[in-house]
């Protein structure tokens, strides 16, 4: 028994370990900047570093979730490439955006690259080891025996943590015109298509979990989570390397676009299952989530390359997995929205409007002092983050200024009172359109109801069929929370 407690505690804090150095190496330019160069790089070296990526979706879910088919796959399938990464890095360590020249390029990268090559190799071997080490630590818990169809989720794992950027290995986009009908704009083939994801990827995930347990729901969601953690975090090396959209500099991974910080919000409630986190998920991040589809912005302020793109594709696969974790637990049954529980989804994004103001303008008014090599960044090349778009308006009119300076840098009152505002009406559109379409499917479904018993047993906790569950449902989670 205590070496099972042993193993099960180092398990945890390897993985722990693991995890937290996975996220700093993906502020190097290195991690991501080789699956759009496989033939500048070893074929096996980047097969072998998109299975560590897979790995880092297996592992939690076999230390933190006891499940036995990813420690079944992890065990067997990553030590070989973890291995082979150790022997083919070649010229990993030696990739730099940086070339001697004195332009606002060489300023930005000089600040996104603060990570030291030493240091960058010295995390990559331990996080090699760590690798290793947890593996063995699953053969020690679990013994040599594995179920055959645990590899079956093999292909699954490689296809979530799949490197978003590796289709760009297929076309140069400098050689793409831009009025190309590839190209994502507005109201187009690809943002109706986008669309048209968004809503595939959300329903059908609910008819995928909602005649499972409540606890097999829950894990496949936990799953989902992270996922999106991986690849809203395969961003920061992009964005260091060759660009994310119109951003290029590790200023912009600080999380406080609406939809960042959603990220964040809407898996630390599928991992805590807190009312309160589920509350900010469904108020504010799913409406948020779904707004940006329906609008993308003006396409002077984007450059989301073509359908296939790194940028496109982040957008959708990232916005699509908020957006069902914002609203899954809500409708299959884990967490029932009440009015009352928007008061502090109101107050959450007041202050990240507040705060997302006054960090777009100081990091404004620090940059136009950002100098390297001699050479100072101009006005115009100076940055402007525009956290939760508080500094550039995305509709195609503009509005009165009312000025209001911070440090260096001039923000629009105005806007930025009537950007809460718009987002709070749309945050209270979404819930109306919910319980609009609760308020018809209880009257659709009342003719056809079954005795009050029956109703109450049902599977549907979410409408008429299943009152006395949720209520029972939610008494027991004030419960845990008071506790």
């Amino acid at each position: 028994m205590k070496l099972k407690r042993y193993t099960d505690v180092g398990l945890k804090a390897a993985t722990g370990l693991l995890l937290a150095i996975a996220l700093v190496l993906t502020f190097t330019v290195s991690d991501y900047y080789i699956f759009n160069r496989i033939g500048e790089f070893n074929f096996v070296f980047v097969f072998s570093q998109w299975v560590k990526k897979a790995g880092l979706l297996l592992l939690p879910l076999a230390i933190f979730y006891k499940k036995k088919c990813c420690a079944d796959i992890a065990k067997y399938v990553l030590p070989p490439f973890v291995i082979l990464s150790c022997c083919l890095f070649g010229e990993f360590f030696e990739v730099t955006m940086l070339t001697g020249e004195s332009n606002a390029a060489e300023v930005y990268a000089h600040i996104n690259e603060f990570i030291p090559k030493a240091a960058n190799m010295t995390l990559f071997f331990i996080s090699n080891a760590l690798y290793l080490a947890i593996c063995a630590f699953l053969f020690v818990r679990d013994g040599w025996k594995v179920n055959g169809k645990s590899f079956i989720w093999l292909p699954f794992a490689l296809l979530a943590c799949m490197p978003l950027n590796i289709f760009e290995n297929f076309f140069d986009i400098d050689k793409i015109p831009q009025n190309s009908f590839l190209r994502f704009r507005n109201f187009t083939l690809w943002h109706f298509l986008a669309i048209l994801a968004l809503a595939g990827f959300t329903v059908g995930g609910y008819y995928f979990l909602k005649n499972k347990t409540k606890e097999k729901q829950h894990e496949f969601l936990a799953a989902a989570a992270v996922v999106l953690l991986i690849q809203y975090h395969s961003k920061d090396s992009m964005v260091m390397g060759d660009g994310y959209n119109v951003y290029h500099t590790v200023f912009a991974c600080i999380p406080l676009f609406i939809c960042n910080i959603g990220v964040y919000v809407a898996c630390i409630s599928v991992f805590l299952k807190k009312r309160f986190l589920y509350a900010i998920s469904f108020f504010v991040h799913a409406a948020g989530a779904i707004s940006v589809f329906v609008y993308f912005g003006k396409d002077e302020m984007s450059d989301y390359g073509i359908f296939c793109s790194y940028s496109i594709l982040y957008f959708c696969l990232t916005h699509c997995l908020l957006f069902a974790l914002s609203v899954l637990p809500t409708a299959l049954g884990h967490y029932r929205y009440r009015h009352k529980d928007c008061l502090i989804p109101l107050a959450y994004y007041f202050a990240v409007i507040i705060i997302a103001s006054l960090s777009s303008a100081l990091v404004s008014s620090a940059s136009m002092e950002f100098t390297y090599n001699g050479y100072t960044l101009q006005d115009g090349e100076w940055l402007k983050p525009n956290y939760a778009f508080t500094q550039i308006n995305p509709l195609p009119f503009e509005l009165p200024v009312w000025k209001l300076t911070v440090w260096r840098y001039d923000l629009n009152a105005l806007y930025i009172i009537g950007l809460y505002a718009a987002y709070v009406a749309i945050f209270y559109a979404m819930n109306g359109a919910y319980f609009a379409f609760l308020a018809i499917r209880k009257k659709i479904l009342k003719p056809k109801a079954e005795p009050l018993v029956a109703i109450r047993l049902s599977p549907d906790t979410e409408t008429a069929e299943g009152e006395a569950a949720v209520t029972e449902q939610e008494n027991e989670q004030e419960k845990e929370e008071k506790v």
